[in-house]
């Protein structure tokens, strides 16, 4: 069994898994396994389907789930079904790329020697360590049943996993592991109806407002737990 089960939301972009694909199957020494998370009312689940009829079912597996939802809604919905039987759970975008050869190792090791923690490194874009890619130790889902504050939609999960990991003491970046986030905003990847939705100015004050919430109610009480409750194996 994998390690690290690294989940990725995606809606309408099935040709972006398929280079997520092949972007992993060129790096990835088999510590990882990888969660597509798409939503049963998806107009390109067809093709999704036919994707996944292609694929060795012990590396990658695609998982329908009932929309409405949100990429934070497919992602803890995910996230809490797989924690019980992985070490650690990882999450990328649809739109990004592993590049550095045995990147799965580097993540593992390094929540290994944080025995519990969150790991992050390069995204080819950002230079503030923001987390755009991570991987965590599952028994923080385990613990707090959630990998991202379910009061989110689809922005600031980043910042909150990096103000969590930093709160427990135990955020890692690794600035030597790359996985491109091929995002617009980066000059990498065309805007589209799916970038245009979830970046809108309502979506990012509507997720502010909830992570403000999150970090002054809910974070205190769950970095507690972390710190006296949690046992990193099932």
């Amino acid at each position: 069994m994998s390690d690290l089960a690294v989940i990725v939301p995606s809606r309408g972009r099935p040709q972006n898994i398929a280079d997520l694909v092949e972007a992993w199957d060129a790096t990835t020494t088999g510590l990882a396994k990888l969660f597509v998370a798409v939503d049963d009312d998806d107009p390109r689940l067809d093709d999704y389907m036919d994707l996944a009829a292609t694929w060795d079912l012990d590396q990658h597996v695609l998982t329908i789930r009932k929309s409405p939802g949100s990429m934070v809604a497919a992602l803890n919905q995910v996230a809490v079904r797989v924690a019980p039987r992985r070490f650690a759970l990882g999450f990328m975008g649809d739109d990004h790329r592993p590049r550095t050869i045995g990147w799965d190792q580097h993540v593992v090791l390094a929540l290994t020697e944080l025995g519990t923690g969150i790991v992050s490194g390069s995204d080819g874009y950002r230079t503030d360590q923001l987390p755009t890619w991570c991987a965590m130790t599952s028994n923080i889902v385990r613990t707090l049943g959630y990998m991202a504050p379910p009061n989110l939609v689809h922005m600031y999960v980043d910042n909150a996993w990096q103000t969590l990991g930093t709160a427990l003491g135990k955020y890692r970046f690794l600035p030597d592991v790359l996985v491109e986030h091929l995002h617009p905003l980066a000059g990498k990847s065309a805007m589209d109806a799916g970038y245009a939705r979830v970046n809108s100015a309502g979506v990012y004050a509507r997720d502010e407002a909830a992570y403000v919430a999150w970090v002054r109610d809910d974070m205190p009480a769950a970095v507690e737990r972390l710190r006296f409750g949690a046992a990193v194996t099932p």
